[in-house]
């Protein structure tokens, strides 16, 4: 099953990134998903299921350890995985 994963991380600071996005954003690019896009109000990546649950995990431990105080995120199937 593949999975996509579209998350923003609060407060917002239009002057710079965050810690806590910037964390948000090193835990995504590290983990081996396809399709990644970051931006300023919005992140998504794609990828096999066990890899984005396990990097969901990681960014909310991350980036509310690095001081976010909401995170939002989606999760939707996207179909199954391809070998």
């Amino acid at each position: 099953m593949r999975l996509r994963v579209e998350f923003t991380t609060e407060p917002f600071d239009l002057e710079e990134a965050p810690a806590h996005a910037v964390a948000a954003r090193e835990v995504i690019q590290k983990a081996q998903l396809d399709a990644v896009d970051v931006g300023p109000f919005g992140n998504t990546a794609e990828g096999e299921a066990g890899r984005v649950l396990a990097a969901v995990e990681a960014l909310l431990r991350d980036s509310l350890e690095a001081g976010a105080t909401r995170v939002s995120l989606q999760v939707n199937v996207i179909g199954e995985e391809v070998s």
